[in-house]
C-alpha cells in the first residue's frame, strides 16, 4: 500500500482529488490536510470582498471532494516536514507518513503590528473570512458621521482588486459615509506585466472610484497613522516551516522545483503555486496553480505507478480579468487589453462565467468518510 499525502487546498490539490475520484488508484492510501474545509479559489476572492458572492459561492468544499477521491480529510496545518524520514506533523502534534507528497500550500504575508490600526493580510487566504466578516460587523455598528480611509499596500493585482472591492461593499454598508481610498506601492508602476492599456484602465478606475495611487513610496508611519483600514498585499512571503524544512529553497525560502514538478532534493515531494519556485521565478498568480495541475495530477499518478510523467512547461502570456468591485472587468493578455464602458460588464460576465465553470468540477454531494486504516486511527486520537 502506497501513501499519497495531499498538503494543502489549493487549486492543483483540487485537480489531483476530481481525478482520483473519476479513476481511483488501487492499493494507495490517499490523505489530504487543510486548516480550512472550505478552500477559497483566489479568483473570486475579489468579488466575494465586493458583496457580489457568498463566501460558499468561491469555495470549493473539500469535505466531499476528499470523499469521492477515497482519501482521508484531516482539518490541520503543517508545522514541521521530515522529508529523508518521508514524515509530515501538523501543528496538532499529528504526524502524517508518506510515500509521496504534494504541497499546494500558497504562501503567507507578515504585516507589520500596528497597536489601534485594523490590518487586513490577504494571505493565507484561508484566514481572510473571519477578519473580513469581523471588520464588517465593526464597520455597521460604527458611527457614520466621521470619515474612513482605506489603504491597500501593494500595487500587484491583489491590491487593486482588494481595494475597489472592499470600497465597494463599505460604501454600500454606509453610503452616507466619506470613505476615501488610498494605494501605495514601492513599486514605479502599477499592475507589473499588464498591458500598458490594462494599467491605463485601472489607474482611471482607481481615480473614479477616488483614490490616491502612491508610486515609488514605501509604507510609512504617515501613511498607518492616516488610515482606518490597511489591506496589506505585498509580495508572497514563504511559510515558516519552510524555511526549516530540509527541502532545497530558493533565497526567498520557496520550494525548488524541476520541470516535473518536484522538489530537486528531494523527488518524492512535489510542490505547486505560490509555495513553489521555478528555475526561472514564475509570478505568484493562482493561474499558475491551475495551470499546473494537470502535469501534477500527471505525475503525481506516475510516481505511483500509474502511466508516465510529463514535464510543465510555462505558458508566456495568460488572461487576466481583474474585476474592479462594480461587476466589471479589465482584460490583460500580452499586449492586448479590454476595457470601458462598453465591454466591462461583459468581460465580469466573462469571468463570472470562467470561475464558476472551474468551481464546478468540484462540486460533490457526497459527505466525508474516514477509510479504516492504522495512519487514519493515528489521525484521529490526535483530534481528539
Amino acid at each position: 500500500m502506497k501513501r499519497l499525502l495531499l498538503v494543502g487546498a489549493g487549486h492543483a490539490n483540487a485537480q489531483v482529488l476530481r481525478s482520483l475520484a473519476d479513476a481511483p488508484l488501487p492499493d494507495v492510501e490517499v490523505t489530504v490536510v487543510t486548516p480550512n474545509v472550505l478552500a477559497p479559489y483566489s479568483g473570486m476572492v475579489p468579488g466575494w470582498l465586493s458583496g457580489a458572492y457568498d463566501f460558499s459561492e468561491i469555495c470549493v468544499d473539500f469535505g466531499p471532494l476528499a470523499a469521492a477521491a477515497g482519501a482521508t480529510l484531516v482539518v490541520g496545518e503543517l508545522r514541521e516536514l521530515a522529508p529523508d524520514q518521508h514524515r509530515a506533523t501538523l501543528a496538532n502534534g499529528v504526524t502524517l507518513d508518506y510515500d509521496v507528497l504534494s504541497l499546494n500550500v500558497g504562501s503567507t504575508l507578515n504585516p507589520p503590528d500596528l497597536p489601534g490600526k485594523l490590518v487586513l493580510s490577504l494571505r493565507p487566504l484561508g484566514r481572510l473570512r473571519q477578519s473580513w466578516e469581523t471588520l464588517l460587523a465593526e464597520i455597521r455598528n460604527s458611527p457614520a458621521d466621521s470619515s474612513f480611509t482605506v489603504t491597500a499596500v501593494g500595487g500587484g493585482a491583489a491590491g487593486v482588486e482588494a481595494l475597489l472591492g472592499c470600497l465597494a461593499r463599505l460604501r454600500a454598508l454606509q453610503p452616507n459615509r466619506k470613505i476615501r481610498g488610498t494605494l501605495a506601492t514601492r513599486g514605479k508602476a502599477l499592475l507589473p506585466g499588464l498591458a500598458p492599456g490594462a494599467v491605463r484602465a485601472a489607474h482611471k478606475t482607481l481615480a473614479n472610484a477616488g483614490v490616491t495611487v502612491l508610486l515609488d513610496t514605501e509604507f510609512n508611519e504617515t501613511i498607518a497613522d492616516t488610515s482606518d483600514l490597511i489591506l496589506w498585499a505585498t509580495g508572497a512571503q514563504a511559510h515558516d516551516w519552510q524555511r526549516n524544512s530540509g527541502l532545497a529553497l530558493s533565497d526567498q525560502g520557496f520550494i525548488r522545483i524541476d520541470e516535473q514538478l518536484r522538489s530537486v532534493s528531494h523527488p518524492n515531494v512535489y510542490a505547486v503555486g505560490d509555495c513553489a519556485e521555478w528555475d526561472k521565478p514564475l509570478p505568484k498568480a493562482g493561474v499558475y496553480a491551475v495551470r499546473m495541475g494537470p502535469f501534477l495530477v500527471r505525475n503525481l499518478r506516475a510516481a505511483l505507478g500509474d502511466g508516465s510523467s510529463e514535464a510543465y512547461k510555462p505558458q508566456r502570456n495568460f488572461l487576466v480579468l481583474l474585476a474592479t468591485g462594480d461587476h466589471r472587468a479589465i482584460a490583460s493578455r500580452g499586449g492586448w487589453s479590454a476595457h470601458g464602458a462598453l465591454l466591462g460588464r461583459p468581460l465580469w460576465h466573462w469571468k463570472d462565467h470562467i470561475d464558476r465553470k472551474f468551481l464546478n468540477r468540484f462540486v460533490f454531494s457526497a459527505s466525508p468518510k474516514v477509510a479504516p486504516h492504522s495512519q487514519t486511527e493515528r489521525i484521529l486520537e490526535g483530534q481528539q
